[in-house]
């Protein structure tokens, strides 16, 4: 009698029916899969809340959608959550924190003076987990951005109070990038713009400049910091005019050698960031991807196994760039179960990244050269129907995580027996 389970003998054919086409599965390209590391965002567990209400989230022109039981309300809540997300997800992962999740203790601590000790706990949750720390400096939800503006403002201390809040997040970082063993990812976005058509677009760029290259001044090793800056096409409160261009942004990171990042819902629906991947790695070293799902517009929806996503992991593997693009999370989505938004996207992510492993790109790339175009789209079409389910499948078994929707039940567990048992906030 055949002692296969229907995963391992699913997964005996897929390995035969991608050797027909000239891949190979071997340790090669699984254990590639399971070495990139993919950031997951806290702010997916409590609505981007943070633990310092000081702010609205209007005041950045973000808004949260839903109420689905269960927001985490305290840093223990909120690591709980996602240390479970960790055990549905296969492959290796970072963490990526906002200012506001700090946890200065009992006395409120000005977002300008927070310092490494304020995120000691994550430092050490980290390290117990074995995953990397990323970091963002909050330049929302706070009285001081209460009128969009910030390293942009006119008003010189009101700058100064978010150049030394900049500059205390890559401190942190670099703490974190030492104490977990590798390099945080500090990025720098900036809600700064205007509802309606400014008559001076000039100033506030120049002024952005200014402030970026104070907060940037302090040399930090990049064994334990890099920094990166992010663009927005638009946002609620600056639906004509963004401080912080692509353009602007992309001459910036070129100028002083910063990771560029690009957010999958900062640009216009037609647009492919994937194409845009190769253009500005011609010139940049390294980029930051915050990967999220738009819908007509910035929406952060949770990111699904779309034609979008799998082109921006073709580009990544295909081009060989592995080694100089971070890959983290962005959505935030409050009408479903909040750890299963976070699995669903990261196992997607991760799902994209293995179909682009498997693609037989040597034939491809052959095809290519030799001017065959019609062979090239028809290998590209049927790639698109290999049995890669199989292999992520069968990945899952090896990995000790959930196979399929089985996932789905440890999540409505929790929910059962922790989530609805958590009332109003912290």
């Amino acid at each position: 009698m055949d002692s296969e389970t229907p995963v391992e003998r699913a997964f005996t054919f897929a390995v035969e029916r991608y050797a027909e086409f000239g891949v190979e599965l071997d340790e090669s390209i699984l254990g590639a899969l399971m070495k990139i590391p993919v950031s997951l965002h806290c702010w997916q567990g409590d609505d981007v809340a943070g633990f310092e209400g000081a702010g609205d989230l209007a005041d950045g022109g973000l808004a949260v959608t839903g109420n689905h039981p269960g927001r985490a309300r305290t840093p223990d809540e909120l690591r709980e959550d996602l240390a479970l997300v960790l055990e549905l997800v296969p492959g290796d992962h970072r963490i990526n924190l906002h200012a506001i999740y700090a946890e200065p203790g009992p006395r409120p601590v000005p977002r300008d003076e927070l310092a490494p000790e304020h995120f000691a706990t994550w430092m050490e949750w980290a390290r117990a987990k074995a995953v990397g720390l990323d970091m963002n400096p909050t330049f929302f939800a706070h009285p001081l951005a209460a009128d969009g503006l910030t390293l942009s403002h006119p008003d010189q201390a009101i700058r100064d109070f978010w150049i030394r809040h900049g500059a205390a997040c890559r401190r942190i970082g670099a703490a974190m990038g030492e104490a977990t063993g590798s390099p945080c990812v500090t990025n720098v976005w900036i809600p700064d713009g205007s509802k309606d058509t400014p008559v001076d677009r000039r100033r506030p760029r120049e002024r952005l400049v200014e402030s970026l290259d104070a907060v940037f001044a302090e040399e930090i090793d990049p064994a334990l910091n890099l920094d990166s800056v992010e663009s927005k096409l638009f946002g609620i409160g600056s639906e004509s005019f963004v401080v912080g261009s692509h353009e602007f942004y992309l001459g910036y990171a070129i100028r002083r050698g910063k990771l560029l990042c690009l957010d999958t819902g900062h640009f216009h629906p037609t647009e492919s960031v994937a194409d845009k991947i190769s253009s500005i790695l011609t010139h940049l070293d390294r980029v930051l991807l915050h990967v999220s799902r738009g819908v007509r517009w910035d929406s952060d929806h949770v990111v699904t196994l779309s034609d979008d996503l799998l082109t921006l992991a073709r580009e990544i593997v295909h081009g060989g760039y592995l080694d100089r693009v971070h890959i983290g999370l962005d959505y935030f989505d409050a009408s479903i179960n909040r750890i299963a938004a976070w699995t669903i996207g990261a196992r997607n992510m991760r799902k994209a990244l293995l179909a682009a492993l498997l693609d037989p790109v040597e034939r491809l790339r052959k095809l290519e050269a030799e001017g065959d175009l019609t062979g090239r789209l028809a290998l590209m079409e049927e790639a698109k129907t290999m049995p890669f389910g199989a292999v992520w499948d069968w990945l899952c078994v090896v990995e000790g995580v959930p196979v399929g929707p089985d996932w789905l039940d440890v999540v409505r567990a929790r929910e059962r027996e922790v989530l609805k048992t958590r009332k109003g906030n912290a």
